[in-house]
């Protein structure tokens, strides 16, 4: 059974979406521990609630990213993760640390990559006329948000949409798309060929919502 380790920064709508997933579904794996840089994390209480570990590492506490993020890779390695998930995690991780877990983070950008990296996609996306908008799950690299694309989900851009609106739908897709990569990756069902992700058994990788 592989172990995975979530880290978070607030609520962690993703984080539920993904326990409650690994839990009903019941994959070969389980949630080792939520790892958050806030001690005011909600998602840190919705983990104790289900006996999940938690963990809290104070980016404020640290002169530096590198200093952090040492301390977050040694807390994370304390819980053995086969694989370690990024969700709503708001720090721009270090070179090294990327490094330390590559091939087995994974992280969810509100956008379908590789349009619009970064923040404000929502806004972003609406400004520049596009008609479609979505969901992108990849594997995390040092280049932020440019990692080989795992899966992707796309939700029309409607007439009058806001920022707003458009992120709850995309959000929807997200809690659908996540936990189905994530559990992908445990089951050893994602090959990486030349930086592209491959599928093992040919299960599409680009999904439709409302």
């Amino acid at each position: 059974m592989k172990s995975i380790v979530i880290l978070i920064s607030g609520r962690g709508s993703n984080m539920e979406a993904i326990v409650q997933a690994c839990q009903q579904e019941s994959w070969p794996a389980r949630i080792a521990a939520v790892v958050s840089n806030k001690a005011s994390a909600e998602g840190l209480q919705f983990a104790a609630a289900r006996g999940i570990a938690t963990a809290v590492v104070d980016h404020k506490a640290f002169d530096s990213r590198e200093a952090f993020d040492a301390e977050l890779a040694r807390v994370v390695d304390g819980f053995a993760p086969d694989v370690v998930v990024l969700a709503g995690f708001m720090r721009i991780l270090t070179e090294g640390f990327v490094r330390h877990f590559e091939g087995r983070m994974l992280n969810v950008h509100p956008s379908l990559l590789p349009a619009f990296p970064g923040l404000h996609t929502h806004q972003r996306a609406i400004e520049a006329g596009c008609k479609l908008a979505g969901a992108t799950v990849h594997f995390v690299t040092p280049e932020l948000d440019h990692g080989p694309i795992v899966a992707q989900a796309a939700v029309p851009v409607l007439p009058g949409d806001t920022p707003q609106a458009l992120a709850e739908r995309v959000l929807v897709q997200e809690h659908r798309l996540y936990p189905q990569a994530v559990r992908w990756l445990v089951e050893d069902r994602l090959a990486l060929d030349a930086g592209v992700v491959r599928h093992r058994d040919g299960t599409p990788q680009v999904t439709w919502g409302g």
